[in-house]
């Protein structure tokens, strides 16, 4: 699994919501979500274009920040 770190202006729990939703939709997917700093990481085998076109379902604005190393 790759570790992705995107940027989804997200300004409360209902975004964040939304965002939950399409990636359960995605199925199979383990993400977390950092409200407060608008960003979600997600661990997932699908690629960057996939999970950017999923989150951009939420009808939010999403960008890719870069992969995110393991810690």
């Amino acid at each position: 699994f790759q570790k992705y770190e995107f940027f989804v202006d997200m300004t409360c729990e209902g975004c964040s919501n939304a965002v939950t939703r399409v990636l359960h939709r995605l199925g199979g997917e383990s993400f977390d979500i950092d409200l407060p700093n608008k960003k979600v990481c997600i661990d997932s085998e699908h690629n960057v274009d996939t999970l950017l076109e999923t989150l951009k379902k939420t009808g939010k604005n999403a960008s890719y920040l870069g992969e995110k190393s393991a810690q």
